[in-house]
């Protein structure tokens, strides 16, 4: 398990985050760690961090005091903070937790979509297929959790997008680990037209069925990168 320090050069500008300082770099340090700028294991040297952003120590301290309670830092006393080695409890309880949320947000969507709505959807697919025709799988990656989103924003629930951004968010990091797996991408875009394609019919039960089958997906390539990526997660 690596003991290094975080490149702080990796990490992005507050200026394009909202609210007040500490918000700012806190949003800062949980996008390079779900993006995995900052490696599971890499150690948070606060300095560093107040340099690359320009801030003192206290909104730093602030911010690292919010990720630690979301469990993607450790905080280890008399040692320092590092970022949260991969979990397998925490994502599975994630996983669990977001498909619940979704598979009734898909039903209500189905059921109760405006036109409106479902020609947002319509452009989010028609974006996913651009993004794959060019080969851009991060931009992919992107346009995917928008196309989640829309279906929680368009329930009429305005906090559910926050809830299950918050309960997933280990779920959220662990799949960019996936990213560069062959042929994922499409097969990706594949079971989004499923899901799709009945929100068009306005079958809710064919949504549901489509989704769950997409997000059972995640858990076994979760699961078998653990096998090979050990280095990447908790010791039993």
């Amino acid at each position: 398990m690596t003991n290094t320090d975080i490149d702080a050069a990796r990490l992005q500008g507050i200026s394009t985050f909202e609210g007040s300082l500490a918000q700012k770099v806190y949003l800062a340090l949980q996008e390079a760690i779900l993006s995995l700028q900052f490696r599971p294991g890499e150690v948070l040297r606060k300095a560093l961090i107040c340099e690359k952003l320009g801030v003192s120590r206290s909104p730093v301290a602030e911010a690292i005091a919010r990720l630690a309670n979301e469990g993607l830092v450790d905080v280890i006393p008399q040692s320092g903070t590092r970022v949260a080695y991969f979990s397998m409890d925490d994502i599975r309880e994630g996983s669990f937790l977001r498909q619940a949320l979704e598979l009734a947000s898909v039903a209500k969507v189905a059921s109760d979509r405006t036109e409106v709505q479902f020609a947002q959807i319509n452009r989010n697919m028609r974006l996913q297929t651009l993004l794959i025709e060019d080969g851009d799988i991060l931009g992919f990656y992107q346009a995917d959790e928008e196309f989640h989103e829309l279906l929680m924003l368009f329930t009429g629930f305005p906090r559910l997008k926050a809830v299950a951004r918050l309960v997933s968010l280990q779920v959220t990091r662990a799949r960019m680990l996936l990213l560069p797996t062959p042929g994922r991408a499409v097969e990706t875009l594949d079971e989004h037209r499923a899901v799709f394609k009945a929100i068009q019919n306005r079958n809710p039960d064919a949504a549901q069925a489509a989704l769950r089958y997409h997000l059972g997906q995640l858990m076994p390539r979760i699961e078998a990168l653990a096998e090979t990526r050990p280095e990447l997660f908790q010791s039993s």
